[in-house]
C-alpha cells in the first residue's frame, strides 16, 4: 500500500517511524536530482564542468554527503513529440525535512539550468529512513 504525499510515496511503516526504529535510523527526505548533459545548440557538459558545478554549487549546500550516479536519461519533448536520450547525472541527497533543504534544492536546480542553458532539472522527493 502506498500513501500519496505532496511529492512522493511512502509506506505506513516509514510514516510511523517503525522502519526507522528497526534500523536505528532517522527520518529524512531523499531527493534525487536529474541533470541532463546536453546543452541545446552546443556540446555537452564536460566532466570538468560537472566537477566544478558539484564543488561550487552542490557540495556547499549539502556538505554532509551525497551520491552521484551516471545515467542515460530519456524524455519526450511536448512540442515536437520527439523522444530524446542523453547522458545524465543523478544526485541523491538525504537531508532533514526543513525549509532550508527545499531552498537549497531549488537553488541547485536554478543554478544548473542557468549555467548550462537547460529547460529543466528533474527532481523527486520522498520521505525515508537512513542509518549510517
Amino acid at each position: 500500500m502506498c500513501v500519496l504525499l505532496s511529492v512522493g510515496c511512502t509506506t505506513p511503516a516509514v510514516e510511523s517511524g517503525m522502519a526507522c526504529r528497526r534500523i536505528d535510523g532517522n527520518r529524512v527526505q531523499q531527493a534525487e536530482l536529474f541533470f541532463g548533459r546536453d546543452i541545446a545548440g552546443h556540446d555537452r557538459v564536460s566532466d570538468e564542468q560537472w566537477s566544478d558545478f558539484l564543488r561550487e554549487v552542490v557540495t556547499p549546500r549539502f556538505p554532509d554527503g551525497l551520491t552521484v550516479l551516471t545515467a542515460v536519461g530519456q524524455w519526450r519533448d511536448l512540442q515536437s513529440g520527439q523522444t530524446t536520450r542523453e547522458p545524465s547525472f543523478i544526485v541523491r541527497i538525504l537531508a532533514s525535512d526543513t525549509g532550508k533543504t527545499l531552498v537549497s534544492l531549488a537553488e541547485i536546480r536554478a543554478a544548473y539550468k542557468q549555467r548550462f542553458q537547460q529547460q529543466s532539472v528533474g527532481m523527486t522527493l520522498a520521505p525515508t529512513c537512513s542509518s549510517f
